[in-house]
């Protein structure tokens, strides 16, 4: 039997290499795209791809998007949440717009395409969700509280879904990669450092040194980061697993990050706080 997956934010990096992978396994594979280029770009890889135009932050391009899917299934094996962007800055000076943004995409986004896939899930006997989270969800990271934030809500709301819905046939996987190579994350960094230079005198003043620290850090092991293939070949191995674990922690940092999420709170507050203070001197 033909198993349909649909991957959101499929345009490039993680979420299309997730696409290209699963189709070459043989999975029929819906891929989220924004933009007319890439959905002939990424349907020219794959016989198996078909590509929709989706908008996980609007209602109606999601309703479409289904519409699309159920023309030609009326079962969905597994949806994969990959869709997702970074926001970062001082908390004191992140307008309340582009933290609802960060949301919109992160967090209701993803459950937005869920609500709207269980029902095609139903019938098969053995359907999956995989959430792309990050290990920012454990929120040691200073200045991307928002993604932070972001990440840990969706863990956190899928969670609840999984202890309350009536599907039995149902698994919902989390995969937490540590740092990914893939262009939305550099992307995501040049939108950073658009926010500090906006920043008034005082914020500029109290954060610039420790966020231009940070920042050129993230750029750094963006560079030593996972290849998307990595994370799209765990997916497939999620896929595969009669009984896959409800969460996956992959890349060395991320490994780290949910180590310290045993410690006590305090203690690791100072020591990220210690760390930054020591690397600034």
């Amino acid at each position: 039997m033909e198993k349909f997956v649909l991957v959101t934010g499929a345009s490039s990096g993680l979420g299309k290499e997730t696409a290209l992978t699963l189709a070459q396994e043989g999975y029929k594979v819906f891929a989220g795209v924004r933009k007319q280029e890439d959905k002939e770009a990424i349907e020219a890889c794959n016989e198996n791809i078909t590509a929709i135009f989706l908008d996980v932050t609007s209602e109606e391009s999601v309703n479409c998007a289904f519409e699309q899917i159920m023309q030609k299934t009326d079962r969905l094996y597994a949806l994969v949440n990959n869709a997702g962007i970074a926001i970062a800055g001082p908390v004191e000076y992140i307008p309340c717009d582009i933290l609802k943004k960060q949301f919109e995409v992160n967090v209701f986004g993803a459950i937005r395409t869920a609500q709207k896939a269980l029902p095609l899930m139903k019938a098969m006997p053995d359907a999956r969700i995989v959430n792309i989270s990050s290990m920012a969800s454990y929120g040691i990271f200073p200045f991307v509280s928002p993604y932070c934030v972001s990440k840990r809500a969706l863990d956190m709301f899928f969670n609840s879904l999984s202890l309350e819905c009536k599907m039995p046939n149902l698994k919902i996987i989390s995969i937490k990669p540590g740092v990914v190579k893939t262009p939305i994350w550099n992307k995501s960094l040049d939108e950073c450092d658009k926010n500090i230079e906006h920043l008034c005198e005082e914020g500029k003043k109290k954060y610039e040194q420790e966020f231009d620290f940070l920042m050129k850090n993230a750029r750094k092991n963006n560079d030593k980061g996972l290849e998307p293939s990595d994370i799209a070949k765990l997916v497939s191995h999620v896929l595969k697993t009669k009984n896959p674990k409800l969460s996956y922690n992959i890349g060395k940092d991320s490994i780290f990050a949910r180590l310290m999420s045993f410690l006590p709170q305090r203690f690791v507050n100072f020591a990220v706080k210690k760390g930054l203070q020591c690397k600034l001197k």
